[in-house]
């Protein structure tokens, strides 16, 4: 059976514009129309007598919505207009929703919770941006990046940007260093639930887990690879480095599982890669960044994730 919050991440993911003001306007007002008619909706019925409109696409029928969870800044100021791309999107929703409401007794008031959660991040911040300070260390810039991921998660109603932000640096990383294809990404609500994989990310006998919660169950699946002949490592947070180690200890694998903080891992590559060239680190962060909003366009549906690079590498610090 389907979750439906996961489909409907599934559905950005598909069609983007979901997650634009537009489209976010389309799936609010779908969505009350479905809280007060009642599923299966025919998408032929939330179309205006010219047919070229969504019922209630307007300004104010949007604010209305929002308003009821808080919410009074503008979501668009267009008013009523509906684009052919909305009524695609609307087709699209109804279908989705018709579909989810077959397999299983849909909870309409959490789906409207979720889109008011998109809604909230796309007032909050247009993602992180990268604000290079030549005057701190590379692993400062790198922890302000996480810091703006988790300004981003306080007003995400739940959704961990941290450790999804964590998983495709490190991914990045990966890639830059082994070549691009030589390991598969995974959206990071896909690896936070899965339980067959060996890990975030596996290069032929080691198994990579990033995590900013190192707990009881990273440590049984760190021994599970061990017995399976492969070798884990812990990539996470400086936080997460002594809870990793007592999670370790009490598992008695700590002599068995190398545990890194994640700044630092990625801090040594750039270093090196920069071949210790103080002036170059700035542009080997900028290429490393640039993969990782590649690797976020690939496997994620939020593009909050995604961080503002400003200049692009080679050009004058």
């Amino acid at each position: 059976m389907r979750e439906p919050l996961q489909e409907l991440a599934r559905l950005c993911q598909q069609h983007p514009k979901f997650l634009n003001k537009g489209g976010l306007g389309v799936a609010l007002v779908v969505t009350r129309h479905a809280k007060e008619k009642g599923l299966p909706l025919n998408p032929d019925s939330l179309l205006t007598k010219g047919g070229g409109q969504v019922m209630g696409m307007g300004k104010a029928a949007v604010q209305k919505i929002l308003e009821s969870h808080g919410i009074t800044k503008i979501l668009t100021e267009e008013g009523g207009r509906t684009s052919r791309g909305s009524l695609g999107l609307m087709r699209e929703y109804v279908d989705l929703l018709n579909s989810l409401q077959k397999e299983k007794q849909l909870d309409i008031n959490a789906v409207e919770l979720w889109w008011v959660v998109k809604v909230r991040l796309h007032f909050a911040s247009k993602g992180p941006k990268l604000n290079f300070d030549t005057g701190k260390s590379l692993a400062a810039n790198i922890s302000d990046l996480l810091a703006q991921a988790n300004e981003l998660q306080s007003n995400s109603g739940g959704t961990n940007y941290v450790g999804a932000m964590l998983q495709h640096l490190v991914g990045a990383k990966l890639d830059l260093v082994l070549g691009v294809g030589k390991i598969r990404h995974h959206g990071f609500s896909v690896a936070d639930h899965s339980t067959e994989r060996k890990g975030d990310f596996h290069i032929d006998a080691m198994a990579i887990h990033v995590t900013t919660n190192p707990n009881e169950a990273l440590v049984r699946k760190c021994g599970d690879n061990l017995k399976s002949g492969l070798k884990p490592l812990i990539i996470t947070t400086a936080d997460g480095v002594g809870v990793a180690a007592f999670q370790l200890r009490n598992g008695q694998l700590q002599d068995r599982v190398d545990v890194l903080d994640c700044s630092q891992f990625l801090t040594a590559n750039l270093y090196e890669r920069s071949l210790f060239q103080v002036a170059d680190c700035k542009i080997t962060l900028t290429k490393l960044l640039e993969r990782y909003n590649k690797i976020v366009d690939e496997c994620e549906t939020d593009p909050v994730l995604k961080v503002n690079l400003g200049k692009p590498p080679g050009a004058v610090i």
